[in-house]
């Protein structure tokens, strides 16, 4: 016995080993080995980045929407090279009701992350409910209960200030399609721990004029100056605007610091303006590309007269535009390669950090078997009113992490004998999803190719392509791919067309297509995810069955 629990200690410590080794992408690195990085330097959805340092450490967060665990935190010593280190919102949030359901779009928009007296803050803006806080001494948690600061539908993009004087103060914009107002930028106190708003808020800026669909502030104090930098112009086409006073209720004046001007970075804005233990300044952005989402650069940045000037400015003018390599950061060492993970051979006994349901996380959806290498996704009924997988909550996702790869996973299914109906896969998600489907039918076990365009319509699935399986263990594969060729879109940006072409296996060697191309399109308001699912109907029963994920990798090929 003793031998057993010895070797179990073992099993349990390399696994936590593993996950806390530097991993490095097959797919996508930013930092190319010789002193220099190119950009994005995330080549991930992480929407509406920010950041901070405390000491030699850098912290980043960004928008999770709907997605479960929520507000994932980042972690750098270089702002270059990032990894996953835990989410600031690990379950939910209430209500907690049955059936769970996808809040698309919803919950976590535009955080920003903050150190203040020994404890880390994170403040984000729900557009339906208003402007809540959390906070932490140690990044990787716990984290406390949200609270709500500032209740009110339409408050968005929030960011609190500590003034030298004691008095806490927190920025934020309004969301149009809740508010009934935007393109203008607020301000209300706060009580001393930040948990309250003390005051109404006090618009400050508008944008009507110049900076149309200005939102996203983030708040500093230098020199005596308070700051404001803010984008403006909309995702895909917009800008950096940066508001300067003396008073921190204004009058305020703008400049704008950073724009697309000869670059192929299309909306650059929205980000974090952080500093270097050497006294260097950089500033954190994102870049929309449609299907991807919106991917995250790293500018120079440095003050001229003042004024923040980010990106190269080669005009003089005080308008810098993205660079898409350039010299790293100077932080006084040089720090190891590493990416957010990717890959999982599901080692562990609790999900690595990368994983995102679409939904409030249920206990009873998975089983972590660490011992045996194994993920355990339990079916689970849909909702009666379940259209397609746009409507299913328990869906295991993570970001697409580069222009061209592969995700291949083996998959053993073994459905309840009691009934029919069950389904477990690998899928494509977005408002249009595909997937290859493996299903429990009167003839055995048959896998589909299936697709659904405007999923997020109602629309139902259509089958593409189905051959029968022999064994319950199989391999499943998406090849994604992008030549950089871009489709126009309405609003005057542009997308990059990403390819989808499906296969399976029964070997893991030979690889057989099948179904139709397909085209990834976006979610609401994030990048397509790639994944798996296991669900059974919506029928009444005490127990269903069951699919193993034996390994889930991202790789060239």
């Amino acid at each position: 016995m003793r031998k057993t629990l010895f070797a179990l200690s073992l099993l349990a410590a390399s696994a936590v080993a593993a996950q806390n080794t530097n991993y490095v992408s097959e797919v996508w690195v930013a930092d190319r080995g010789n002193g220099t990085y190119q950009n994005p330097v995330l080549y991930a959805d992480y929407s509406d980045p920010d950041a901070c340092r405390v000491g030699d450490d850098f912290y980043m967060t960004s928008s999770s929407f709907n997605c479960l665990p929520g507000l994932q935190i980042l972690h750098s010593k270089d702002l270059v090279n990032w990894t996953i280190i835990g989410a600031a919102i690990p379950y939910g949030f209430p209500p907690f009701e049955t059936p769970e359901r996808p809040d698309h779009g919803n919950r976590v928009w535009a955080p920003s992350i903050r150190h203040h007296n020994g404890e880390f803050y994170i403040f984000w803006g729900d557009p339906d409910r208003g402007a809540y806080m959390v906070k932490a001494k140690d990044p990787k948690g716990p984290w406390s209960e949200p609270v709500l600061v500032k209740a009110g539908k339409g408050i968005i993009d929030t960011c609190p200030l500590w003034d030298e004087d004691g008095k806490v103060y927190m920025v934020h914009a309004y969301a149009g399609s809740r508010a009934g107002l935007k393109s203008v930028i607020a301000i209300c106190e706060l009580n001393s721990d930040a948990t309250q708003a003390i005051t109404q808020s006090r618009i400050i800026f508008d944008g009507h004029e110049a900076h149309e669909t200005c939102e996203g502030p983030k708040f500093y104090k230098k020199d005596g100056y308070y700051y404001i930098f803010h984008p403006a112009g909309g995702v895909p086409t917009g800008w950096q605007v940066v508001l300067r006073s003396k008073n921190v209720y204004g009058p305020y004046e703008w400049k704008t610091v950073l724009a697309q001007g000869n670059s192929p970075v299309n909306g650059p804005h929205q980000g974090a303006w952080v500093d270097t233990p050497t006294g260097e300044d950089w500033f954190l952005h994102f870049q929309d590309v449609g299907a991807y989402g919106r991917l995250v650069h790293l500018q120079p940045m440095k003050w001229v007269d003042g004024w923040p000037v980010i990106g190269t400015d080669k005009d003089g003018d005080g308008c810098g535009e993205p660079v898409l390599t350039y010299k790293k950061p100077n932080v006084g060492k040089t720090w190891p390669v590493c990416t957010p993970q990717e890959s999982d051979e599901f080692n562990g006994y609790t999900l690595s950090p990368q994983w995102q349901w679409h939904a409030n996380i249920n206990e009873k959806w998975s089983y972590c078997a660490g011992d045996r290498s194994l993920l355990r996704l339990y079916s689970y009924p849909v909702a009666d009113d379940c259209k397609n997988l746009w409507d299913v909550a328990n869906l295991l996702l993570q970001k697409t992490p580069a222009p061209n790869f592969t995700a291949t996973m083996k998959l053993t299914f073994t459905p309840s004998p009691k009934y029919k109906g069950e389904r477990t896969g690998l899928v494509v998600m977005g408002m249009d999803y595909a997937a290859l489907a493996i299903e429990n039918t009167e003839n055995g076990l048959v896998l589909s190719q299936v697709s659904c365009r405007k999923a997020d319509k109602g629309n139902a699935e259509e089958v593409n392509a189905s051959t029968t399986l022999t064994d319950s263990t199989v391999y499943l594969r998406v090849k994604f791919s992008t030549n950089g060729q871009k489709i126009a879109k309405s609003e005057g940006g542009h997308d990059l067309v990403v390819k989808c072409h499906f296969s399976y296996s029964l070997d893991g060697k030979k690889f057989k297509p099948l179904g139709n191309e397909f085209q990834a399109r976006e979610g609401k308001w994030i990048g397509a995810k790639v994944g798996m699912f296991c669900t059974r109907p919506a029928i009444k029963t005490n127990d269903g069955g069951w699919a193993d994920i034996d390994g889930f990798r991202i790789t060239k090929k």
